[in-house]
């Protein structure tokens, strides 16, 4: 963590994403009793809310990563919440973990109250992160949702941001989530249920994953996406962009993650960092996100500026030019 705000002192980078709750429990000790009773066995941030203390002093956002509905731990303390089979037993993964019912509303206000005690800890963002249903395999017994009632898949992960972020608005903060990168430019929702105006609608801020290595071949028209990071991050968030508009949505309403890591070839350096930044610029947007696995950044620094500086431009489908606003870095 003192690698990280280092960084954060010397560079662009203004924000950090951490772990409250992942797929294998709490990362922080709830005061929330409805809360603390999910908390797992994974181990808990040490002096969160003097690291919060810190991060604040140095003018770094600190932004709480919520993982809703793959969580393993949630589904074994209430059973009563989770996927079933079609013999009413649990519905495993491909990783034989569970998932909890997104069409849960108990499960909606558990996930919300996670959220609310990390704003009122010191966070100052909240992103939602497997905001989705598990992949349908066919080679895994199909899911049964009790609690579905007459909602679709993409309605019920709408339903609960919108309530998420009803509550979190009154806490001052903004309410954001991930999402696949395929989803800004597939037409209807994915299988796992994200849909784009379905999800932009009802979030601050969206954050598709367009990390180019995740796109197949031929992709935007491109035989190795991987080797085009310019050019997929640019087409991603280019429809996005045409998406928001369409629904009377402007601003910094995207978000992306970015590649720091690198999957077959090419290796992803700093070049490579550069290329899917201008990218984001060039389709109208300040803020992105850098993910690495194993948080390992230091081979990428060189790519970072040593200020938050705006770069954006203004992004209409004809052309582009260039306009000041106020830089959202992350």
């Amino acid at each position: 963590m003192r690698q990280f705000i280092a960084i954060a002192d010397s560079t662009e980078i203004n924000a950090l994403v951490i772990d409250v709750k992942d797929e294998f429990g709490l990362n922080f000790a709830a005061s929330d009793p409805a809360v603390a009773k999910n908390a797992g066995r994974a181990g808990v941030i040490p002096r969160l809310t003097a690291l919060l203390d810190t991060l604040r002093a140095h003018r770094i956002l600190a932004v709480a990563r919520i993982v809703v509905f793959k969580d393993s731990v949630t589904a074994r303390v209430n059973p009563e919440w989770t996927i079933r089979r079609e013999d009413g037993s649990p519905w495993r993964d491909k990783e034989g973990l569970t998932w909890v019912n997104p069409f849960h509303a108990g499960l909606w206000d558990y996930n919300i109250r996670v959220a609310e005690e990390a704003v009122r800890l010191g966070f100052g963002e909240v992103q939602f992160d497997y905001i989705r249903f598990p992949e349908p395999y066919r080679t895994l017994p199909r899911q049964v949702f009790p609690s579905q009632a007459a909602m679709t898949k993409e309605q019920a992960l709408a339903a609960f941001l919108r309530l998420a972020r009803e509550r979190l608005v009154t806490l001052g903060v903004r309410t954001t989530a991930d999402i696949f990168g395929l989803v800004t430019t597939v037409p209807g929702a994915l299988e796992v249920g994200q849909q784009w105006e379905h999800l932009a609608r009802v979030t601050d801020v969206l954050l598709p994953m367009v990390y180019p290595s995740h796109y197949p071949r031929g992709a935007f028209g491109l035989p190795r996406p991987n080797a085009e990071p310019y050019k997929v991050v640019h087409a991603a968030l280019a429809r996005a962009r045409e998406r928001d508009l369409k629904l009377g949505l402007t601003g910094e309403r995207v978000r992306p993650w970015l590649q720091a890591f690198t999957l077959g070839r090419p290796t992803y350096g700093p070049s490579e960092i550069r290329a899917q930044k201008q990218a984001v610029y060039d389709a109208g947007y300040d803020g992105w996100v850098l993910w690495n696995p194993g948080s390992k950044y230091e081979p990428v620094l060189s790519a970072l500026e040593k200020t938050a500086i705006s770069h954006k431009r203004a992004f209409t489908p004809d052309s582009v030019r260039g306009q000041k606003s106020s830089p959202r870095r992350h």
